[in-house]
């Protein structure tokens, strides 16, 4: 693993694309954005199952284990509509997300391409990055659909994304709030980051997929940081050219 101390500036003169998770990755996890999102998420498997409200609970976190995203699973056991089902749990509330003028600003000073690459859709991404007036910095958007709806952490979405935008791992930096979800670019070349934070969690996220938390990290994760505007204004940006 590079070094990965917060004191550390990153050096970062080779990166020439810049992908972005979006959920509690380019918006702070302390807001509680994607909470709505998993009560959501519980909702229309307890809806769509006639089930009660802890059994429908249980199979969505075992799906989300098994299948990468409740969706995945969704469709696979049950034949769900994977539009009817992003509809309704991004159908949140975004006032708990704010403009985030230090981030715009970290965004646009960034040399080459800037990509979202989501597990969610087009327009929840649109929606999200909108509220944080951070949108027109990307060039584009890669979501599940793109990715013929295969989730993160499987290889297939990583070597679809790459190959559909032209993008050389090696000149790649990845930033992901799940540790899980950087062990595919790591093993293709990419730089990898980790944003963490101390939002608490309930009690039934799978360990091994919740966000995470300070201390977290893994020999696939070059850097970690808390705040993702002041890693970008604090990287090592120039080239033997400047």
């Amino acid at each position: 693993m590079a070094d990965a101390r917060p004191d550390t500036r990153p050096d970062l003169r080779h990166v020439e694309n810049w992908i972005f998770d979006l959920d509690n990755t380019l918006y702070p996890a302390e807001c509680a954005l994607f909470s709505q999102i998993d009560a959501r998420m519980t909702d229309y498997v307890r809806n769509r199952l006639a089930m009660p409200h802890d059994e429908a609970r249980r199979l969505q976190k075992a799906y989300y284990v098994e299948y990468g995203t409740t969706m995945s699973g969704l469709m696979h056991k049950h034949d769900v509509c994977p539009e009817d089902f992003l509809a309704y749990v991004h159908d949140i509330d975004l006032s708990v997300i704010h403009e985030n003028k230090p981030l715009a600003a970290a965004l646009d000073a960034l040399p080459g391409r800037k990509f979202i690459f989501t597990n969610g859709s087009v327009a929840h991404a649109e929606n999200v990055a909108g509220a944080l007036g951070v949108l027109s910095c990307f060039d584009e958007i890669f979501d599940i659909k793109a990715a013929d709806y295969a989730p993160k952490p499987r290889r297939e979405p990583y070597d679809k994304f790459l190959a559909s935008h032209g993008v050389a791992p090696k000149s790649a930096i990845m930033f992901e709030d799940i540790v899980q979800n950087l062990e595919a670019p790591h093993a293709l070349g990419m730089t990898t980051v980790l944003v963490h934070s101390d939002a608490a969690w309930l009690d039934d996220e799978p360990h091994e997929k919740r966000p995470a938390r300070p201390g977290d990290s893994g020999d696939h994760v070059h850097y970690v940081t808390d705040d993702l505007a002041a890693f970008l204004t604090g990287a090592d940006l120039t080239t033997s050219a400047d």
